[in-house]
């Protein structure tokens, strides 16, 4: 099994390219990030091939204060495809799989006809560059008002869309927080899976401590054959070196079969 490091969370007191230098020294298969929009994409695609990493994928900016996303915005249709557009060129330049389209905090049905053209219009000029264009339900106590809510809701739009380059971002962390049955879920969304990422409830450190059994959740996507590197994005509680137990066990187990 392949993982990636969230460097948003992972080893985010150091520049991104120093950040990303930590991860493959730690044993990552490869890493993703929130917003590297700091940082030169010339600088990050150079250290991508020196060590060989690739990136998974990257967020659109939030936007102002409490916006939290732009594309579910009625009225900041501009604003958002700025970012979409801004994010495209970057994650082209960096050789990045995915792009994370933030929705934002709102609701109702101009909310969701604005998203969907947005979702659009970001799959569309994705396309070329063969990207995927991802979603992601935020849970209600860390995102509230946030305007995709669940899976359901992500899976409906998906369905609607028909674009083969918009997938479901799967974060087990804000899935279990609002949906629970993860072992089901996964399997049932399996189809429109472009990722998945992981954290312990409730904290959201990492996955050897908490409510959910990750052993079993990490063996049940590998028996679904889902094969990409799944997504560390935890907060360490100290030095992301001492919360990495975790990552050691596990590749010390497959060394031994």
């Amino acid at each position: 099994m392949k993982f990636s490091a969230n460097i948003g969370f992972l080893w985010n007191e150091l520049p991104l390219t120093d950040a990303i230098k930590a991860a493959k020294a730690a044993g990552f298969d490869a890493v993703e990030c929130h917003f590297p929009y700091g940082t030169p994409a010339a600088a990050v695609a150079s250290t991508l091939e020196e060590t060989g990493l690739p990136m998974l994928g990257l967020n659109t900016v939030r936007g102002q204060e409490g916006e939290n996303g732009l594309a579910a915005l009625p009225g900041r249709e501009r604003d958002a495809r700025r970012a979409i557009e801004q994010a495209i060129e970057y994650a082209a330049e960096i050789k990045a799989k995915n792009v994370h389209v933030m929705a934002g905090t709102a609701d109702g049905e101009m909310a969701c006809s604005t998203y969907m053209a947005n979702l659009e219009y970001a799959a569309e000029i994705a396309e070329p560059y063969e990207l995927t264009i991802l979603m992601e339900p935020l849970n209600h106590l860390d995102a509230p008002g946030y305007f995709l809510k669940n899976t359901s809701q992500a899976s409906d739009i998906i369905q609607k869309l028909a674009r083969p380059n918009v997938k479901l971002m799967f974060d087990s962390y804000h899935v279990q927080i609002t949906e629970g049955d993860l072992t089901r879920r996964l399997a049932r969304l399996q189809p429109i899976i472009g990722h998945i990422q992981f954290a312990s409830v409730p904290d959201r450190g990492p996955p050897d401590c908490g409510e959910i059994d990750y052993d079993h959740i990490f063996a049940t996507i590998a028996e679904l054959g889902f094969e990409m590197p799944l997504g560390a994005e935890y907060r360490p509680a100290g030095r992301t070196e001492d919360s990495l137990k975790w990552l050691s066990n596990i590749k010390s187990k497959e060394r031994i079969k």
